[in-house]
């Protein structure tokens, strides 16, 4: 199981005024963060952290693949991914966070709570990641399960022919609407 302890930076901590940050993320990651959209991948996340007067500026570069389930098939695939993410959080006190403890996001703020100074990135990263995906994932032609596409065509000819043997007939109160039009 990933540690994702790696995903929590100390923003108090930090001296530079602009801080390298790079990792892997791997399957365990995404088996980490329990989610069924991603199964899992291979992605480099770099970037940097700014720290500016009155709040820190995130930029970070991630690309890579993963693997999800293609929508015809089933069968899992490799989806390629280049995204950016940037995020800009800013330290408050407890009282100014609302409801909770640890950061609230406001808007394209995070507010990070003073006291504690760390915010995690896990899911923000995650999040980056899942609306990169394409909304319809398929395999290239002909790298689909073969059994699944039979399947497939043998519905989908069934429906078809069920439309079609259908076709003469008319609804009889549809008729009766035709009688309206003018």
């Amino acid at each position: 199981m990933c540690s994702l302890e790696q995903f929590k930076i100390d923003l108090k901590a930090l001296t530079e005024d602009v801080t390298p940050w790079d990792c892997q993320l791997t399957d365990q990651f995404f088996a980490a963060l329990d989610e069924a959209e991603i199964k899992g991948g291979s992605l480099h996340v770099s970037g940097s952290i700014r720290k500016a007067v009155g709040f820190f500026e995130l930029l970070l570069d991630i690309s890579g693949t993963v693997r999800i389930p293609c929508d015809r098939c089933l069968e899992d695939m490799e989806q390629p991914i280049e995204t950016q993410l940037r995020l800009v959080a800013k330290l408050v006190e407890r009282d100014q966070l609302g409801e909770g403890s640890g950061d609230t996001q406001q808007d394209d703020l995070i507010l990070v709570d003073e006291g504690e100074g760390l915010i995690d990135l896990s899911w923000y990263i995650y999040e980056s990641i899942a609306l990169a995906v394409p909304i319809q994932h398929v395999h290239q032609p002909g790298d689909c399960n073969d059994a699944m596409m039979r399947v497939l065509n043998e519905h989908s000819a069934a429906r078809s022919s069920d439309a079609d043997a259908n076709q003469g007939e008319i609804d009889p109160r549809w008729e009766k609407l035709k009688e309206l039009k003018i």
